[in-house]
Order: C-alpha cells, then structure tokens, then sequence
C-alpha cells in the first residue's frame, strides 16, 4: 500500500513502545499510518530501555496498568513469536534508617503483588552474597518479577500493525500539522502529505514540541536522561539467579546480565529533547554507592549509554482527547513504566480513541480515567518531579 498523500483513520506519531503499542490496537478495526522521524524505530528510549517488569513499581495508577499487563506479556497473541518474559527476581534494600519507609511502601503494595515479602538484612545478603548485610535496615523480596524482551515486544507490535493492514514510515519527520475541513494534514519533510481525523501524539520527549506545531497547549513534560553502564561480574559469582538489586531511595540498581553487571546511577538529569549521552559524573557516583553498599568494587567501565525517561509532574501518563484540539489525541508521559505498562495502556488509549468504554479488567484495579486526562490537576509541574 503506497502512504503517499494518503487518508487514514488514524495517523500516530512516534515509534517507540507508545506508539506501535496504540498503533497495534488500532489497526484492529481502523486503518491506521504510523510516521517516525529517525531512519529506524524504537532509536531513542524504548531501544535502549533495561525493562524490567515490577508490580510494585510507581504509583497507583502505574500498578493498575502494570498489573493489566501481565497476561498480555505471559501469553501474547500470535504476532509475537518468542517468551517476552523471564525470571528475574527484584531485591529492594533500605538503607540505614529508611526501614520504616521501605515497610510503609510494602503495606501500600501487597494486595498487588501477594508474593512479595519483607526480609532481614542477613535473608538478603543471602539471596545476593555481594550485598553488606550492616548498611541496610531492610528489604523487601519480589520474587515474581521479570525481565522484559524490549526487542521482541517492540517487534511484534510493528508485525502487529503490518498484519492488521497498518502503514509504517519512517524517516518522516513531520515539517507541519494543520486541520482543515475536520482532517489533520500532517506533511512531512518531503512532500508528502497524509491526512487523517485523529492525530496520535506518542512522539516522547518531543511529545510537547509536536502539540505545540499542532496548536495545542503543553503538558509540561519534562524529559530525563538516565545513565546506564556495564561492568564485569565477580568471576566466582553464579549470576543465573541473582536478583536485579536496587536502593530503595535509588542511588542505583544493578542487574546480572550473563557474566557483567548493567548498572545505573538512576539518575534523572533535567535534559532537552535530544539523542542523549551517559554522564561520566553520574556513573562515579553510582559506582561509589554500589561500593558502599555492596563488596562490588569495579572501577572499569566496559559500556556506557543513556536515555530519556520523560514525566509530567504527577508521574501518570496522559493519555486522551485534547480538550482545546478537535482529533489530537495524547499518549505521552510513559517516563519509566511505559515497557511494563504499554499492552494495558495501549488497550486504553484505542477505547478512548474510539469513544469506547476503558476495558474492565483495567478499571477493576482502580484506574480511572480521569488519572490519565491532558490538563488534569496535578499533571503539570514547573518544579522538580516528585
């Protein structure tokens, strides 16, 4: 099918996990041309992501998505032809008198995940032998966490789109946006125009600067780079089951990852939309923390990138109609949950899109839709994130 100066039901713009995701659920009953503005997709975040999948991760609303994922991610449809789960568990430690909010936190999460469980400093130091059992208060085990095939996902979503008659470019960057006669006519930098009733913005940090060539007002999003690196493991240590391990208060995590360890300061650096590079700086910090509470002492680094991790001030994704912009309709905001909460998310976005109700299995674990609403209180924050 030649997307030339083409009308479709639906035009989304981005190709990360928000876009193909949405784009996937979609085409389904709508024709649907998804424009990304690199040579290849999932260039920026979600190709560079470490996805774990963490139902105690985020806030109430990240937890119901998260948690509405799962059977989508353990048993995926036939576009998908690999697991895009396995086994990793996650051990969560509190330093040094941050054992009361770590325990506070637990009582707020375990009816989402019944099999996670506090533990003493020395049951930790067990489950990871590098862990100094003296600098922390307490932990709290999740053994039914997983690792997350990004690739995978990302592919089936983009077989997916072009099973269901669906039409991906890329190299597209978008040079206007405008809505005449009830169409947004979306041109791209080489002449091509395609128009479409409904505009997807799912285009990440750039999500803002896209509304605002749209007409629409910001969000306020705010895109944060984060630093990831790798490290040699311990030769003598067997890292097959070795739980990812993370600071409660996240001065770092690290995760095995066969015979080297992928490690982050987790930072989060205010940045502007951009192909974003590691922080020297951040990565000796983060290797002065996993020093101090762990017998993990490299000093060599073996690789290093970053990407952006993009948030509004409540740390929800928005997702909807905008409510000043006929046919502009948001799915930004994943920051860092949107691997784990994309399948969810994505069946959300398209029941809005559609005018349709959210699914229920969704509502059932107490989203609503007013927490993802563009312009909502509390979304858009000029100060520091939470």
């Amino acid at each position: 099918m030649d997307d030339r100066d083409t009308t479709f039901d639906v035009i989304v713009v981005g190709g990360g996990i928000a876009g193909v995701s949405i784009g996937y659920e979609l085409a389904a009953d709508r024709s649907v041309c998804l424009l990304e503005r690199e040579s290849t997709l999932a260039f920026h975040t979600t190709g560079r992501s470490a996805a774990l999948f963490l139902e105690t991760y985020g806030n109430d609303a990240i937890r119901a998505l998260t948690t509405a994922s799962r059977n989508f991610l353990t048993d995926p449809p036939d576009h998908w032809d690999s697991a895009l789960l396995s086994p990793r568990s996650l051990l969560q430690f509190a330093a040094r008198g941050r054992g009361d909010a770590l325990k506070s936190m637990f009582a707020r999460v375990r009816d989402f995940t019944p099999d996670a469980q506090l533990l003493t400093p020395k049951e930790a130091e067990d489950l990871f032998p590098l862990l100094r059992p003296e600098h922390l208060d307490v932990a709290l085990y999740e053994p039914g966490s997983m690792e997350v095939d990004v690739h995978a996902l990302h592919q089936g979503f983009v077989r997916g789109i072009r099973a269901r008659g669906g039409v991906i470019a890329t190299s597209s960057s978008i040079s206007s946006l405008q809505r005449r006669n009830g169409l947004w006519h979306v041109a791209s930098a080489d002449g091509t125009v395609r128009r479409a009733p409904v505009v997807v913005d799912a285009a990440g940090a750039w999500a803002d600067s896209l509304a605002e060539s749209a007409g629409a007002c910001r969000v306020g999003l705010r895109p944060l780079r984060r630093t990831i690196f790798m490290v040699a493991a311990p030769e003598h240590l067997d890292t097959t089951t070795l739980p990812t391990l993370s600071d409660f208060d996240e001065s770092f995590y690290l995760k095995p990852e066969g015979h080297q360890m992928l490690c982050s300061p987790a930072d989060e650096t205010p940045s502007e939309p951009s192909d974003a590079r590691p922080d020297e700086t951040e990565i000796a910090r983060a290797l002065d923390a996993i020093a101090e509470a762990t017998t993990l002492t490299a000093r060599h680094v073996k690789s290093s990138w970053a990407g952006l991790r993009s948030f509004v001030g409540d740390r929800t994704p928005v997702v909807g109609f905008d409510p000043t912009l006929d046919g502009f309709f948001w799915c930004a905001g994943q920051g860092g949950y949107g691997i784990q909460t994309g399948a969810a998310l994505a069946r959300v976005g398209a029941a809005l899109v559609r005018g349709d109700s959210v699914p229920d299995d969704v509502l059932a674990r107490g989203l609503r839709v007013a927490d993802l609403a563009p312009g909502r209180s509390g979304a858009t924050s000029a100060g520091p994130l939470p």
